[in-house]
Formats: structure tokens, sequence, C-alpha cells
């Protein structure tokens, strides 16, 4: 991949791009303008704090009963550095599905004050066999399979959003 920057072109790796547009996000974030999607969708910064350091993410919010259903269904893979959160007003017992979704997810189950309370790795993309919390828990992030163990994360571990409550 190339970029041109004032008549020099520069080469560029997909992962490097990647690394200049979250921390583009992540500026335009701090300096209050909203970021979105390839698509027009918001994206809010997100991260998980493991043993491993903290990872940031970009993440949709799915907070109302419609955007909660469709969540990710027909929807291709995920890019490593974005996922979807799920948000509920209560803390109670969540269980997922994965109807009509394409591609693998790590659900993370997260209780109010952030703390990671269960984790389903490598989902079954299309099945309808319920995948419980274990916990009480008032959001759900959903990566891109894999990326729960690449990161370390674990039980216990914290999430950081504006969201939860420490």
């Amino acid at each position: 991949m190339r970029l041109f920057v004032e008549g020099e072109t520069m080469m560029c790796s997909r992962r490097g791009l990647a690394v200049l547009a979250l921390g583009l996000a992540v500026s335009a974030c701090a300096a209050g303008k909203q970021v979105v999607d390839e698509r027009g969708r918001p994206l809010e910064p997100l991260s998980v704090v493991t043993q491993s350091g903290e990872h940031h993410f970009l993440v949709e919010i799915a907070d109302d009963n419609a955007s909660r259903a469709r969540g990710l269904m027909f929807r291709p893979p995920l890019a490593d550095d974005r996922g979807m959160l799920f948000q509920f007003s209560q803390a109670s017992e969540q269980s997922f599905w994965m109807r009509n979704t394409p591609s693998s997810l790590d659900i993370i189950y997260i209780d109010p004050t952030g703390k990671i309370v269960s984790i389903a790795r490598h989902t079954t993309p299309y099945s309808e066999a319920p995948i419980p919390s274990y916990g009480a828990a008032n959001g759900v992030l959903e990566l891109r399979a894999g990326r729960a163990d690449e990161i370390g994360a674990k039980p216990g571990d914290q999430i950081k959003h504006n969201f939860f409550k420490k």
C-alpha cells in the first residue's frame, strides 16, 4: 500500500495503516469529534487492560433493543481494532447466540464496574445455542475470534469505557 505525502511516496503496511487510523481516531475522540466507521456508524474508544498491557479498540454501541437484536448479524469479520459493545441498564445473567452471524467471535461479559465476568472464545458462526455469561453482566463486548487470547484477556481484567463506573 502506498501513501503520498507532499510529493513523496511512502510504503505502508496494512498493520501500520491500521495503527495510524486508530491513533487518528483516538485523537479525534480526545478533541471531541465523533469518529465513524466506513459506513458512517459512530465508534467510541474502549480499552481492555490485561497483564500484557492496555489494548485499544473502537467499538459500535448497541444500547437499544433493535441494535442489540441485530448485533453483528450478516456482517463481515471484525478488524483487529474493532468491536461491538452491548449495553444493558441492569446487570443480570446474559445469554447471546450467533444466529445469522457469519464469523466467529469472542464474547466478553462485563460487570457494572468494567470487570470481565467471563469470556466465550471462538463462538460457532450461525449457531443458535445459548452462550451464557455465568454471572451478572450489564455489558457485553464482541471482538474478532482469537483477540481475547491475543491480548491475554481473562476474567477479572478491566474494561475501560465511559459506560462502566469504577
